[in-house]
């Protein structure tokens, strides 16, 4: 996980030209929780890939940790995610968590991989109003500029992270439960970190470090690991 810095940056404004993100009234933040280990991930892994060129959907895959134990080693296995499903477990009153998860909108679950049944849950999120404006623009320092601002005012906090991802990827599994098998994932989620908690209450403007290449996304999202309230990328 990288370490970001954040700061609160006045001086530095737009930049005429720079590459500019917004959230639009459709986009929605659609992530699956998989691992290399887990035998009924492929499809959900696959699905992932139809989406990921769509630009009102952010398509992200998380590779869990838990399934490592039994004989093959997730490459892009981490504990965070991991962390963050369990989150999401617990905001639903689970004690167990599962792979392959589909969750939309930080609030919704696929019941299953089926690409009728994710398509009517983001049309469904697709159609509701935003609740928060969210713009990224991207400058030539490798910084990212966030402004985000709620009408009317959020009633709580909101998290505020950005996340980086590897669009394509494919590994030669050699053992367990996939042995034999060559995955390609889509959107690999390489680093996911919260860079401030927003009030909701006036508008949000701040700077973060994002150098590297990967595309960029940047979520606002309940406190608690609720609702996703806004999301914005740069591919």
């Amino acid at each position: 996980m990288r370490t970001l810095l954040s700061t609160l940056a006045a001086s530095l404004l737009l930049l005429a030209g720079v590459p500019r993100a917004e959230a639009g009234d459709n986009v929605v933040v659609l992530e699956l929780f998989t691992s290399q280990g887990c035998a009924a991930c492929p499809p959900a892994d696959e699905l992932i890939g139809a989406f990921a060129a769509r630009d009102d959907v952010i398509a992200l895959s998380m590779h869990v940790d838990y399934w490592d134990y039994i004989g093959w080693e997730d490459s892009f296995a981490d504990a965070a995610f991991t962390a963050r499903q369990k989150r999401y477990a617990r905001s639903w009153n689970r004690s167990t968590v599962f792979t392959p998860q589909l969750i939309v909108g930080g609030v919704d679950e696929a019941k299953s991989a089926r690409r009728s049944v994710v398509n009517e849950l983001l049309a469904e999120h697709s159609a509701r109003p935003p609740r928060v404006h969210l713009t990224m623009t991207r400058g030539a320092d490798g910084t990212l500029r966030i402004e985000a601002t709620a009408e009317p005012p959020l009633s709580s906090e909101a998290d505020v992270m950005l996340i980086r991802y590897t669009p394509h990827a494919a590994v030669e599994v050699t053992s367990g439960e996939n042995n034999g098998r060559r995955l390609t994932h889509f959107n690999v989620v390489t680093s996911l970190e919260t860079v401030t908690r927003w009030d909701g209450q006036g508008a949000l403007q701040m700077t973060i470090s994002a150098p590297g290449d990967d595309p960029a996304v940047v979520i606002v999202q309940e406190k608690g690991q609720g609702a996703v309230l806004a999301a914005a990328r740069r591919r």
